[in-house]
Parts: structure tokens; sequence; C-alpha cells
């Protein structure tokens, strides 16, 4: 039988009722008694890094969890990770940058209900969880959660309550779990071994336009950035006349070595700034990123990856091109 690691960080799954709402208290061996079947299905160990709700996930619990998945990575033949909801999908996209290649499964999962209530949703991801993290065809960094695989690059939540809560953002699912039973759609080509990454830069923004936003709220962002990720309207349009004043700011700070990637508001199929003037004149005058169907939680934590490892506008752009876990489809 495998050896899967259940590695507990808190979030709805491990909680409990308080005075002011739900707040994380069951440890990590708890939740293994929760889901007894899980020891036919392999051989489980847990270990507790925080406990926390993700609301309050700061980079460096990122740090924390992509050193304890490398300082373990030989003893185990894959992991779960117990994570609140709310930024699972920023966290599986990080851990698919800052553990890049694994051939081993790292499976993130978590409920929309606390474990230890009757009508949880969290016994049966996290059984599907340990059973993914078991197979022969699984690697690299996934969400499973209510009977979906999803790349840890592609998730988005896209429901507060209901228990069908996540979705694959532009891609399919990599596998659905029915009845105990995998049905793989999409083999991942297992590497050697991961690379792993422990450094991040931070200073990423995200803006989303607004009717009538002005330059100077752009040009704020880009004060506390060293890139700043700016959210168009449709396929990626920005604002160009003289009332935004947005070419001004942009020129500035790229000339101080400031990083500008474009993405859309709209969920479904990405960016494509040449179809419009207002998306064109943009790529014609700056040396921006444009996305594409990248999520935002994919580029805000890629370019978090990116300028810890470097601060050239060439090998910037090469990074953030380069296909990871299934983030670009072009």
């Amino acid at each position: 039988m495998k050896k899967i690691l259940l590695i507990a960080t808190g979030g709805t799954i491990a909680s409990h009722m308080g005075a002011a709402g739900l707040v994380p208290e069951i440890a990590a061996e708890g939740l293994l008694k929760c889901v007894p079947e899980v020891f036919e299905i392999c051989q489980p160990s847990a270990i507790q890094i925080y406990n926390i709700d993700s609301t309050n996930i700061t980079p460096e619990h990122w740090v924390k969890l992509a050193t304890a998945i490398r300082d373990h990575y030989e003893e185990y033949d894959g992991f779960v990770v117990c994570h609140g909801t709310d930024t699972m999908s920023y966290t599986a996209a990080m851990i698919s940058y800052m553990v890049q290649g694994s051939p081993k499964p790292i499976v993130f999962t978590g409920s929309q209900k606390p474990i230890d209530k009757e009508d949880t949703d969290g016994r049966i991801n996290l059984r599907d969880s340990f059973l993914y993290a078991a197979s022969d065809d699984a690697s690299d960094v996934v969400i499973v959660f209510q009977g979906k695989v999803i790349a840890g690059t592609r998730a988005k939540k896209v429901r507060t309550k209901s228990f069908n809560a996540f979705t694959s953002v532009d891609f399919p699912n990599l596998a659905v779990i029915r009845d105990g039973k995998i049905i793989q759609y999409i083999k991942t080509p297992k590497k050697d071994k991961p690379v792993f990454f422990l450094t991040l830069n931070e200073k990423v923004g995200l803006l989303t336009l607004t009717p009538g936003m002005k330059g100077e709220i752009l040009d704020t962002y880009f004060r506390y950035n060293d890139a700043v990720v700016l959210a168009g309207y449709g396929t990626g349009g920005i604002p160009e006349t003289d009332y935004y004043g947005f070419h001004e700011v942009i020129e500035r700070w790229e000339k101080k070595g400031k990083t500008l990637a474009v993405t859309t508001q709209v969920q479904q199929e990405g960016s494509d700034m040449d179809v419009y003037q207002v998306g064109r004149g943009w790529k014609d005058r700056f040396d921006l990123l444009e996305s594409y169907a990248m999520t935002y939680e994919s580029i805000i934590t890629k370019l978090m990856w990116i300028l810890a490892q470097t601060r050239e506008d060439a090998e910037i752009k090469r990074l953030f091109y380069k296909p990871i876990n299934y983030d670009q489809l072009i």
C-alpha cells in the first residue's frame, strides 16, 4: 500500500462553531479519524503545519507548506492537503509553481461544512482525495472536490455554499471520481523529480477596472507593487482616452522596471487584446504581458514566483509564457 501524508492547514473542514462563527480547531489526526476507510486505501500519516481560516493565508504560509512537502517528499508516495475553500485556488496555483513537475500527487481538498457534521461534504472529499493520491495515474498539483479532479492552476471557487464549489476554467477536469472509482480523462506525463522553489515576491497587485476609475488609482498600485495585474473589459480592453490618463501612468512605471500584466474580468474564454483598438493599441505601445486564458489566481501567484527568480524583462516574459501544470493554453 502507498504511503500518503495528510498535511492539515485548517479551513471549514476542520472547524467547530465558536462564539463568532466557525473556527478551525480539529487537528490532523482528528480529520483522519473521521474517514477510517482511508486505512483500507493506503497507509496514511498526518501532520499539522498551521490551523487557520484560509482567508488569513499569506505568502509565508505558502512557503511553509512547500517546505513541508519538500522535507517529507522522499518518505511518501503522495500528499493530501486539507485547506479552506476560500483561497484554495490561490494555494493550489502557488504550490504548482513552488513544487514544479512533481511525479507524486499533491492533492488539495476541503469542504463547505465541517467534517464532524452529519450532512458534511468533508468526509467524501477527504476519502476521494486519498483515493486519488494513491492512484498510479495521479501526479502534480490538483484539487479534488465533489468528485472532480482539477489541475491546480485551472481551479476557481464559483459557489460560496453549495457542495459543487469549484470549476475548472477553460480546461477539462483531469478526472472524475464516482462511487469510489477514478475515471481518468487526462494523464499528465510524469517527470523524474520535482523542482522546489521556496522564495516569493509578494509585491503583486490585482486592480479591476470600473467605469470612471482614474489613472491615479493605477499609479498607487504601481507605487506599492513590482507587478500589477490589470483586469480589463471583455477581451482585455483598457480605456484609452485622456479622461482616464492610463497611458502616462503605465509609461512612467514601465521605465522604472515595473511589470504590467493584462487579463479580463470575464471568467470564460480569456483575453484577446488583438481584437479591438482598445486592446491592440496597448500591446503595440507597451511591453506588457497578456494572460489569455489564465485564471486570476494563476497570474498573481505565477508573478510572485517569477519576480523572486528574476527582474529581467526578457526572462520574466519567458517564464510567464512557459506552460506549468496546464496554466498556459496558447
